[in-house]
């Protein structure tokens, strides 16, 4: 991974919270950060100061944060196709949408169990690009679609959002400031990978619903 070296002496890698062990994280010598890297379906969260880092094509990633406390995350997720040309919204009792909101309480309910509280959240939204040419919809504008409806329903404002578009980024997350860097790519293994991914959540069924504390 580029920028993957060792740890400058004097930097000690904070201790990754209970359940996100298998994370991969690493110092990275381009950010002079601690970094943790997550996939599609993944997702992190931190009581430090470490970076969160994703690449998205067609997926979205919610940048949530306590702002008080600075304990945030971030996730990276994608909804299964849910038939041509249909909206999905949070409401709705489709496996899509039962997807889509498990992944985000998984994400709000950890910042929470980490000392968050859920009147301080912010919220940055990235990602949703229209990259996969041959799906029969638009799966980037479903994911935005949703999470914005997501949101809403929840009561959370969104305090930023790069959105949309026809190309993948690599983001950078900053939970302890709230800072997110947003760099566009070309890069086709993104494509490749989400591809797998849609391949693969299409045929995962969610059972049961997760209540946000």
């Amino acid at each position: 991974m580029r920028g993957l070296v060792k740890a400058p002496e004097g930097h000690i890698q904070p201790s990754a919270l209970r359940g996100f062990e298998h994370i991969r994280r690493y110092w990275d010598n381009s950010l002079r950060h601690f970094a943790a890297k997550i996939l599609p379906g993944e997702f992190y969260v931190t009581r430090s100061d470490e970076a969160v880092i994703t690449s998205l094509g067609s997926c979205v990633s919610a940048c949530i944060r306590d702002r008080i406390f600075g304990i945030g995350g971030m996730n990276h997720f994608m909804l299964p196709e849910a038939g041509k040309n249909s909206e999905v919204h949070a409401g709705d009792l489709t496996e899509a949408a039962r997807y889509g909101s498990f992944a985000m309480e998984q994400l709000i309910n950890e910042i929470i169990k980490a000392g968050g509280r859920r009147e301080n959240l912010e919220v940055k939204l990235t990602g949703g690009g229209r990259v996969l040419a041959n799906m029969s919809t638009d799966i980037g504008g479903k994911n935005i679609r949703f999470v914005k409806d997501y949101l809403h329903n929840e009561g959370f404002d969104i305090s930023g959002e790069d959105l949309g578009g026809t190309w993948p980024r690599r983001v950078v997350y900053f939970p302890a400031s709230g800072k997110v860097r947003v760099k566009k790519m070309g890069n086709k293994e993104v494509i490749k990978q989400e591809q797998a991914y849609q391949q693969e959540i299409t045929h995962t069924h969610i059972e049961g619903v997760i209540e946000l504390f």
